[in-house]
């Protein structure tokens, strides 16, 4: 099979296309035929040498990547719940080493849905490791419930147009920062109010939310504290939170934390639902399986626009 690797970390020039030997399975995993695979901020960190990249390490050659969607060729003796030509989409063995950028990946049956009907492959991979991360923040760690505010950093990225749409479905009102030009497309997402984080400080304009997402780091959990209500708050995604920044935020009555996404099957059969009923709809930048040098390149760039999304042939 074909298949993307690195030797090392550092940039782009370390992804290499080779062949390699199918994966074999465990009894509890699925052999997938990849149709398409999608990217995020942790792939461009990993190959850097950050992310996740201490996990596995000690596991070169690497093959990077978690998020894929395509068609099941064999089931290992302990899978129930799938078969053969069953079209299924997840996020593989995150934060552990998915092996996503083949041609096939052996993944655990527990982390995959299967794909529905009404939606490409394209769009299934794209509802993986940003859609999960935007459902588990919302509904496992904040609760969030009708009728409360939250803010969503960078709402047109990735994660952030999933926390949207997912927010507004369950009855949230939802303000949304992005850049200027990103704002009809936030607005059409279902965000009740915008922020152009360009032009206008958010904590001038914003207050009394129950809950901030942070897609994206730095000081951004430091400066969000003064929006947050006492008993609310802010999880962020991109880096972990200082201690003294935790500290801060006790202080006003807020709880800031980091959260790590998990793979989990039963969450992708939740957003396998949601996409069914076109009641999420993932923003796709397409690429080919030959481009991921320039999918990593558009990736590290932070402005991209949902998801980027690479068909292999």
């Amino acid at each position: 099979m074909k298949a993307i690797i690195i030797n090392d970390f550092g940039g782009t020039d370390k992804l290499q296309y080779t062949e390699l030997p199918e994966p074999a399975i465990k009894e509890n995993e699925v052999l997938v035929k990849v149709n398409a695979i999608a990217i995020n901020p942790v792939d461009v960190k990993t190959r850097a040498g950050k992310g996740v990249a201490g996990r596995i390490k000690n596991e070169m050659p690497i093959i990077l990547g978690w998020d894929i969607s395509g068609v099941v060729t064999a089931t290992g003796s302990d899978v129930k719940e799938f078969s053969v030509g069953d079209e299924v989409f997840g996020m593989v063995n995150f934060p552990g080493h998915g092996k996503a950028y083949a041609e096939y990946v052996a993944a655990p049956a527990s982390h995959l849905a299967k794909k529905p009907a009404n939606v490409t492959h394209q769009q299934a991979a794209a509802t993986t490791l940003a859609a999960l991360t935007a459902y588990q923040a919302l509904f496992q760690q904040a609760a969030l419930q009708k009728g409360q505010r939250v803010l969503v950093h960078a709402a047109a990225g990735g994660v952030g147009h999933f926390v949207v749409q997912l927010a507004k479905h369950i009855g949230a009102h939802v303000i949304g920062t992005s850049s200027a030009g990103n704002r009809d497309f936030v607005m059409e997402l279902g965000a009740d109010e915008h922020v152009d984080y360009k032009n206008q400080l958010f904590e001038e304009v914003v207050k009394d939310v129950d809950l901030v997402f942070d897609g994206v780091g730095g000081d951004m959990v430091r400066r969000s504290i003064q929006v947050v209500k006492p008993g609310g708050k802010i999880i962020s995604i991109p880096t972990g939170v200082p201690a003294e920044v935790v500290d801060a935020a006790k202080e006003n009555g807020v709880n800031a934390f980091f959260f790590l996404v998990q793979s989990n099957g039963t969450d992708m059969a939740a957003l396998a639902d949601l996409l069914e009923r076109g009641i999420i709809r993932p923003y796709v930048n397409h690429f080919d399986f030959s481009q991921m040098d320039l999918a990593h390149q558009q990736q590290e760039t932070g402005s991209t626009r949902g998801r980027i999304v690479l068909t292999l042939p």
